[in-house]
């Protein structure tokens, strides 16, 4: 089977390079096509009567409620340009708490009495929709015959067109709720979070004379993926349903040359990410790098910046046409944490900040940081929110995905940590003694080559250990991982820098009607802020074991699993700080903490039966076949009167493998007929008993790759799925 899988990728690679070279043609300009398919501004403002457009802008920019007959009349121009642009269908967009999205489609067309049809659509049916929500996650919410959800359309994150080979959708991004009004969904607290830390920065903006109204949420997801030979895929039953490799020996050569980082992209991949990119111009995502990643078969897609309700709109709509497109070059797109062993594992790099209405950005230092006292207020708050609520931050990236590729050379540990630089880390330091007078320069790069220009230099290097980075005017929170959503993270940022600046703001206020001067004012709370929490900031290398003592006794929280990390969530201090926030309630919180302990649990299982499943119906056989194989000559050897002590070796060494291999998958089985108890002891039981049966189970079985001959050996190979293109 495996030589049947790498035969059929050489063909399919064959077949596209035959069609390329008859069909290649230069795409149409991009600018051309950017938001083409997107009712944005330029189109709201094309169609809509003036008032309704009016109206609709400052629900967009400073948070108005709609009224019905401006949903009327943004539902007739939506529904008109839709039409003109072939759509049958539209459907309420929303991102359950499955992980995925969700989408139900509906008819624009309504019978008329004549036998004809007309195309109707109406502001009831653009604001609200009503999916059964009984079969999605609830969390013990609501009862399951309690079947009523609603979905409710968000404004600020505008429709678009989705094309396919012979339909047109028109797709409305909306959040998802309960009768009850509770979030059933991602978007929700998303959005709450943004009015929570938007109402809090404000207080903080005035006092320093702006005049900004609202403060806006900015995220920029960089995606890591992998895109291997459908072949492939299709013969790796744990790449089908679990998304990555359970079995898999190393390859001899894997990514210790470092030759695929940033290296030529290959022909295949080039053309899929090309055609993958003009999809997304098309929808309003405004992608901007690609690039080799580090492992083999790895790569890079990163957008600019966008509020950050619309950038996870668009990072889902960003892997949903990733994996679509794969498919039309003959590849699979695998956007786990960790798909295979051994190699770099996938992330999410979630660069986030805060930026006003007029567009200026609040993290950004100037040339001068140590003299910014907006920017330094600001950025001692980030201190602040990520200290104060590193637990809950860590939770909302848990994952049993996650679990393989948090702490390994590859991504950050799973304690979290500021990294400043050495510029902010000085002006903090300056700060803490007394007054920052001064702020490092990076100079000139003089690179010794004279038809080379001289290069500005910055202040400090990067830190690709941190799991929360400054990286010159923005947050990379490094450590969310590939495969998820970026709501709930960027949710958890936003709540946090909410209770951190509305303590900041309550400070500084109190200290202004006292009759203190701001800068004074300001100056005392930074060294206060400083002092309380410089634990959290650490410059140096996030992969030491030095690092994790220090850590230690700086009393940072270390939670190294998802088991470790999920009760987090449900703290009472966070409790109390998502309801005051009012970003999710008790109720909503605990149903969260119920459906991540039940995704752990039902993946590990999950990967816990497929491995049985490979051992028993894939391995065992191969194996069992190579093994009789021996005997086999062994038994021919010495009937014709000569001895085989190598053979001989080898069928013992062999055959006690076998063995070994066969209890070890009895073993995994019989810790896998687990029942009863909480959720909590369960998944506590998954992580000490399951997951090592599995980890023994697997070295087992990567040892019987080695030895099996490759036309026998039934499975696509490291060898061949991470490097054949």
């Amino acid at each position: 089977m495996g030589s049947a899988a790498l035969s059929a990728a050489a063909k399919s690679i064959r077949d596209w390079s035959v069609t390329e070279g008859r069909t290649n043609t230069l795409p149409a300009k991009v600018t051309d096509s950017f938001g083409s398919l997107v009712f944005n501004d330029k189109v709201q403002q094309e169609r809509l009567p003036k008032p309704a457009y009016r109206a609709l802008r400052a629900t967009i920019t400073r948070g108005e409620a709609l009224d019905l007959s401006t949903a009327d009349a943004v539902a007739t121009a939506l529904k008109d340009w839709a039409v003109e642009h072939g759509a049958t269908h539209y459907t309420h967009w929303f991102s359950p708490l499955t992980g995925i999205t969700a989408e139900k489609h509906d008819s624009f067309l309504t019978p008329a009495s004549d036998g004809t049809a007309l195309a109707e659509f109406r502001g009831k049916e653009l604001i609200k929709g009503e999916p059964d929500a009984s079969s999605f996650p609830s969390g013990g919410m609501r009862s399951t015959f309690e079947a009523r959800g609603y979905t409710a359309w968000d404004p600020t994150s505008p429709p678009w067109l989705h094309v396919a080979s012979n339909n047109v959708t028109l797709v409305i991004p909306t959040a998802f709720v309960s009768w009850t009004g509770e979030a059933l969904d991602k978007k929700t607290p998303l959005l709450r979070s943004m009015e929570a830390v938007s109402k809090q920065a404000v207080r903080v903006l005035k006092l320093f004379g702006s005049t900004a109204e609202r403060v806006f949420s900015t995220c920029g997801p960089e995606q890591e993926y992998f895109l291997i030979d459908r072949n492939f895929y299709f013969a790796r039953p744990d790449l089908i349903n679990a998304g990555r490799t359970l079995f898999g020996a190393k390859p001899p050569k894997g990514q210790e040359m470092e030759d695929q980082y940033f290296g030529s992209i290959p022909e295949r991949v080039l053309a899929c990410m090309a055609e993958a990119e003009l999809e997304l111009f098309k929808v309003g995502v405004p992608v901007k790098t690609r690039h080799n990643e580090v492992a083999p078969s790895q790569y890079e897609i990163a957008p600019i910046f966008e509020n950050a309700n619309v950038a996870a709109d668009h990072q889902m709509m960003t892997m949903g046409t990733i994996k679509r497109v794969a498919a039309k070059y003959g590849l699979e797109a695998l956007m786990h944490e960790k798909p295979f062993a051994g190699v770099n594992g996938s992330g999410k790099h979630n660069n986030w900040s805060l930026s006003d209405e007029f567009g200026n950005n609040l993290l950004g230092p100037g040339d001068t940081p140590h003299d910014n006292m907006q920017f330094l207020v600001f950025a001692a708050a980030v201190l602040r929110g990520v200290d104060r609520w590193q637990g809950l931050l860590r939770a909302t990236i848990a994952s049993a995905g996650n679990d393989h590729r948090l702490g390994a050379n590859e991504a950050p540990p799973a304690i979290l940590s500021i990294f400043l630089g050495d510029q902010l880390t000085d002006i903090f330091e300056q700060i803490e003694k007394g007054s920052a007078k001064s702020t490092k320069q990076g100079g000139t790069l003089d690179v010794g080559v004279s038809v080379l220009p001289k290069l500005p230099r910055d202040a400090g290097d990067r830190n690709r250990t941190s799991p929360f980075a400054f990286t010159g005017n923005k947050f990379e929170f490094r450590a969310v991982s590939s495969g998820q959503n970026i709501a709930w993270p960027n949710t958890a940022l936003n709540a946090a820098m909410a209770d951190a600046l509305d303590s900041v703001a309550t400070e500084l206020e109190g200290a202004v009607a006292k009759g203190q001067e701001l800068n004074k004012a300001v100056a005392t709370l930074l060294t206060k802020l400083i002092k309380e929490h410089k634990r959290i900031i650490f410059n140096g290398n996030g992969y030491s074991a030095e690092w994790e003592k220090e850590a230690g006794k700086r009393k940072l929280l270390n939670l190294k699993n998802t088991v470790d990390a999920l009760p987090e969530l449900v703290t009472p201090a966070v409790l109390k700080m998502m309801d005051k926030y009012k970003v999710l309630n008790d109720r909503e919180m605990h149903a969260r903490y119920e459906i991540f302990l039940e995704n752990y649990n039902k993946t590990v299982n999950v990967e816990g039966q497929l491995m049985v499943l490979m051992a028993n119906r894939y391995i065992l056989p191969a194996a069992l076949e190579y093994q009789t194989q021996i005997g086999q000559s062994v038994a021919a050897v010495k009937a014709g009167g000569a001895s085989a002590p190598q053979a001989k070796k080898l069928l013992g060494r062999y055959t006690k493998l076998v063995d070994k291999f066969k209890s070890q998958t009895d073993a995994l089985e019989g810790v896998l007929d687990h029942s009863g108890g909480s959720a909590e002891k369960h998944a506590k039981y998954m992580r000490d008993k399951v997951i090592p049966a599995m980890n023994k189970l697997r070295e087992l079985g990567d040892e019987i790759e080695v030895l099996t001959p490759h036309a026998i050996w039934p499975l696509p190979t490291y060898r061949e799925m991470l490097f054949v293109k």
